[in-house]
């Protein structure tokens, strides 16, 4: 299988590829861990491989692809899991059996400065592994995935890999930067305040935010927030596509058949395929999209949306227009409560890490949330809950005028590493304030969607080098539409009709 001269190969060319013998597994597993060996020690995407084991599971699943390759008929032919031989990566927050989980966080070593693998796969992973993917480490990610940028104190931050002195965003942050230089085809997120949708605009990928309640290993219903989703991190809409397919109908995961959850989908990749033949999911009438700049953000911080993400998004506009949509200036207003509540709730699960005596070993920001937690009342979360699902029923009203909201991804190009905590040390606590107040300027417009549990995408519009700051070349800016509820499949649709200019390979510097 050939690289393509302006690409890296897609997720569907590389499943394509290893159902038709052109490759095998063992051959992308060495290729993968070859440029791991390559490119991480300058992009810092990996914080963990395991060769060993990834070789033999890859020459496993050879055995499968060669048995279904060698038989008489189709009819003959045993079936093989989606993603049957595929090399891939989990976030590090994530249990892979036989792998460390670190949280990014020295707080998980013991007293030898070891972190001890996992007895044990959680669901996402088991997914993947029913799926057949070959799993062979880790990437990095903030400190318990607090942050939109992926450094800690444990390990080198992650890099973009279209300007190695830049985040790539997170906390999904060495996932996007593994698929974005080319050592993964495609990867898995999850996303609690944007961790899918923010790296995957930082690196020029598509990164798609399910609706609460769609994928059975992350619903977003099992926790006091009910925030945090899985969903993928890939170049095309036709991947994003073949990963919910996986997420969400791979046989011998466990499915919890809540009362409430996201309207069934029998296969995304159907209606993705059905739509590049100009079949679309909301039939000939153009999309009513409803575009904004305003959020909920905008009145206790100073957010600036920058030339560069003014651009991309009158570029998502024009896209849309020539598409036949109907783009029109929506008129969204936020409570000023937001922020407050936010903050209340997304610094909770801190207080109920089992940290005690181990505080000096976090950074700076997750020892602020902690202390700022643990002198919190139930009744003060539970406030904030109740804040915030009056602002849930108030957006999504708002938001129901429209087929889908459009916003830029996010308001500046890609951050320099540590401008979040510029000036302070990362280990500081006195760095919090601006760096969580950086943060919600960088990416104001992400943190509502999982509060509201819509579904959303991003998408990249833009290749440009910035005026300001010391880019060596173009780095990519986009747009982020959020849909109505178990709309996932009409965003995968508007996103293959687009056909976003997704990283291209003269821009790579990693």
């Amino acid at each position: 299988m050939e690289d393509t001269v302006e690409h890296f190969p897609t997720l569907t060319e590389t499943v394509a590829a290893l159902r038709r013998g052109e490759v095998t597994s063992e051959e992308l597993t060495r290729r993968t861990l070859e440029r791991i060996t390559e490119l991480n020690d300058h992009l810092g995407a990996f914080i963990h491989v395991a060769p060993g084991a990834a070789l033999d599971r890859a020459r496993a699943a050879d055995e499968q692809l060669s048995a279904a390759l060698g038989a008489s008929s189709k009819s003959e032919a045993p079936e093989v899991p989606a993603l049957l031989g595929v090399p891939t990566a989990l976030k590090d927050g994530h249990d892979v059996a036989g792998m460390p989980t670190t949280w990014g966080s020295l707080t998980t070593r013991d007293e030898t400065g070891a972190v001890p693998p996992a007895a044990a796969s959680e669901p996402l992973a088991a997914t993947l592994e029913a799926s057949g993917a070959v799993i062979l480490g880790k990437t990095q990610v903030p400190e318990f995935l607090l942050n939109c940028y992926s450094e800690n104190r444990a390990f080198p931050p992650a890099r973009n890999p279209f300007a190695l002195d830049c985040s790539p965003g997170g906390s999904s942050g060495g996932q996007a930067a593994a698929v974005a230089a080319g050592i993964l085809p495609g990867a898995v997120g999850s996303d609690g305040g944007g961790s899918i949708r923010i790296p995957a605009a930082a690196c020029g990928l598509i990164g798609l935010k399910p609706n609460r309640g769609r994928v059975p290993s992350n619903d977003a219903l099992s926790n006091v927030g009910q925030l945090g989703v899985n969903g993928p991190i890939t170049r095309t809409a036709r991947d994003a596509a073949l990963l919910m397919d996986v997420l969400c109908h791979t046989p011998g995961h466990h499915t919890i058949l809540r009362p409430v959850r996201a309207a069934p989908e029998r296969s995304f990749s159907a209606v993705v395929d059905a739509a590049l033949a100009g079949r679309m999911p909301w039939g000939d009438r153009p999309l009513r999209i409803g575009v904004s700049t305003a959020s909920p953000f905008d009145k206790t911080y100073d957010i600036s949306v920058s030339p560069e993400a003014h651009a991309a998004l009158d570029d998502g506009v024009r896209r849309l227009e020539r598409a036949g949509h109907d783009v029109v200036d929506a008129r969204i207003s936020y409570d000023p409560a937001y922020p407050d509540a936010f903050f209340r709730l997304w610094t909770t699960t801190m207080g109920q890490l089992p940290l005690a005596g181990r505080e000096e070993q976090l950074t700076g920001l997750a020892r602020a949330f902690r202390e700022r937690a643990l002198t919190r009342s139930a009744v003060d979360l539970a406030d904030a809950v109740a804040v915030l699902r009056g602002i849930e029923a108030g957006v999504i009203s708002q938001y129901t005028q429209y087929d889908m909201i459009l916003t830029p991804a996010l308001a500046t190009p890609p951050r320099p590493i540590g401008w979040f905590h510029e000036g302070f040390d990362i280990a500081d606590p006195a760095g919090a304030e601006q760096d969580y107040m950086r943060q919600c300027q960088y990416t104001p417009w992400t943190s509502l969607i999982n509060v509201v549990g819509l579904p959303a995408i991003t998408i990249p519009t833009t290749w440009a080098t910035p005026a300001d700051g010391n880019y060596p070349g173009p780095v990519p800016m986009g747009v982020h539409l959020v849909g109505a509820a178990s709309s996932e499949a009409w965003l995968l649709a508007l996103a293959a009709q687009l056909d976003p200019p997704t990283t291209p390979r003269a821009s790579l510097v990693a």
